[in-house]
């Protein structure tokens, strides 16, 4: 399978826009290694939740992002980290000939079930956000009801 090469390498310019995930998985499926390269888009960031009894545990991979920049949502159980960083560098003294800003926008949402919105901690510390999610006390909905 080593000697396969996708047909579209060399025609960068003809390629259909829109199915960059789907060649990706093509490129995925027929490499020499079984371990997925691409297991999450390359303009988002790492998640991982973790669930106790009382509470569930998030935390997100976002390196040099600053707290200001980051807008965190819970509602009807569904939480938002969206992130939207806009690189500003000042520096009147150069002479740029070309010169790129960098803009990005990110957003991840889960669902969590039985979520409680009051007392959600949420701490950025060396490029990692850890969310503390607390859980609601779980009601049983369901009764025994008897024919008269």
């Amino acid at each position: 399978m080593a000697g396969l090469v996708p047909f579209y390498k060399n025609k960068l310019s003809s390629r259909p826009t829109g199915f960059e995930d789907f060649y990706n998985l093509l490129d995925d499926f027929f490499s020499d290694t079984w371990s997925p390269r691409r297991s999450i888009s390359p303009n988002t960031f790492r998640l991982d939740v973790q669930e106790t009894d009382k509470e569930y545990c998030v935390e997100a991979e976002l390196p040099g992002i600053k707290k200001e920049e980051i807008n965190i949502d819970l509602k009807d159980g569904v939480l938002s980290i969206s992130v939207n960083r806009e690189e500003k560098i000042e520096d009147n003294n150069k002479n740029y000939v070309h010169k790129e800003r960098r803009y990005s926008s990110m957003q991840r949402s889960i669902y969590l079930a039985d979520t409680n919105a009051e007392g959600v901690n949420a701490k950025l510390e060396e490029g990692i956000l850890r969310l503390t999610v607390p859980k609601t006390d779980k009601t049983e909905n369901r009764f025994k009801i008897s024919i008269d």
